[in-house]
């Protein structure tokens, strides 16, 4: 059965795209941390993190630190944070936060944006990949 990240890449469910490759895609997390929460994916559907293949697993770090800075430009924060967890979603991700504290990284508070400010915000991130 497919992820709901593959039937994003599949656009069977909308995203806010922020930017894509022909093997990754990066989108505004729908329920952020903080204002600019990106999920950076590979669009082969692989469960676990370190069951990627090598190059897969290095170009998926290589792809997300591009979005990150991309972000830096247009995302008013101390920095970006980058964490892997990959409990909830079967499908690997790479959470891009920008940072101002360390609450902000803990998945505790959240956001509420609206379908403006997040297409506002995916504009800028994805002018600047």
């Amino acid at each position: 059965m497919a992820t709901i990240f593959t039937k994003i890449i599949n656009g069977e469910i909308p995203c806010y795209k922020v930017a894509e490759t022909d093997d990754f895609l990066a989108f505004l997390d729908i329920n952020p941390n903080a204002k600019g929460h990106t999920l950076c994916i590979p669009k082969k559907e692989e469960n676990k993190l370190f069951d990627l293949a090598e190059d897969e697993y290095t170009e998926l770090f290589k792809f997300s630190r591009k979005v990150a800075l991309a972000m830096r430009k247009v995302i008013d924060c101390k920095r970006v944070g980058m964490t892997v967890i990959g409990l909830e979603v079967p499908h690997v991700h790479v959470h891009l936060i920008p940072l101002n504290s360390l609450e902000d990284a803990r998945f505790i508070q959240k956001e509420s944006l609206t379908k403006e400010v997040f297409q506002e915000i995916a504009d800028k991130i994805a002018a600047q990949f």
